[in-house]
């Protein structure tokens, strides 16, 4: 399996320091920062886009902005993100009607690929040919538009559906995510975790996030011995 990545959501962060806030969930341990990016049509909220990506970026010359992209049109944001310095661009499968277009024209511009599922979507939706070029793929463990949700635990099934497909594949959760619903994440087989406020409002980040990466890799150490076991007879 891959290996346990744990990206802040910035969306529960002081946006006034923004840049300084990306700075302190680096310092405390995350590889990835989780940027949504709304749009005000795709879901009725809207937070940032490229203009607010690229001071990031200058602030940060080496960070993993793993760019949620909530918005109708994806494609058309695809350069957009990729100049700002997106390093992941994951689109809602709802919001696209030629998503392995999409998927090429992101790969293109040197960026990871990601699929999001919404809470009402299966995760059949996204396809075998799908999954297959894709990066990443995501499962929102609630309504993806605005922070602070409760925790969708029905959604779980879905990462458990796509990691047995996609036993090798980066699988995300975003949603309600903390040190009290990491387990059921971790055993279902999601390896990226996404947490907001769990991190950003607490009073120890850097212990929230060895938490939430120690969960995972013990949960990954199940699967590996479960997978040895299968293999060996």
């Amino acid at each position: 399996m891959p290996r346990a990545i744990i990206a802040p959501s910035v969306l529960a962060s002081d946006f006034g320091q923004l840049t300084a806030e990306c700075k302190r969930m680096i310092k405390s341990g995350a590889e990835w920062l989780h940027m949504d990016v709304m749009d005000g049509h795709f879901v009725p909220n809207i937070t940032m886009g490229a203009p607010i990506l690229t001071c990031v970026r200058k602030g940060i010359p080496d960070i993993f902005m793993d760019c949620h992209m909530m918005v109708a049109h994806p494609e058309r944001w695809v350069d957009d993100i990729a100049d700002a310095g997106g390093a992941l661009y994951c689109f809602h499968i709802e919001a696209t009607s030629d998503p392995i277009s999409l998927i090429e024209a992101i790969h293109k511009r040197d960026m990871k690929a990601g699929v999001a599922v919404s809470p009402d979507t299966p995760s059949t939706a996204i396809t075998d040919e799908i999954g297959a070029i894709a990066d990443m793929l995501l499962v929102m463990t609630v309504y993806p538009g605005r922070g602070g949700q409760k925790f969708i635990e029905s959604c779980v099934p879905k990462v458990t559906e796509l990691r047995k497909r996609f036993p090798d594949k980066d699988i995300e959760v975003d949603g309600g995510v903390g040190p009290k619903t990491i387990g059921v994440c971790a055993d279902a087989g999601s390896n990226v975790i996404v947490a907001g406020t769990a991190i950003f409002a607490a009073d120890d980040p850097p212990a929230v996030i060895q938490t939430l990466k120690d969960t995972v890799n013990a949960a990954q150490a199940k699967f590996a011995a479960a997978r040895a076991q299968s293999n060996g007879n």
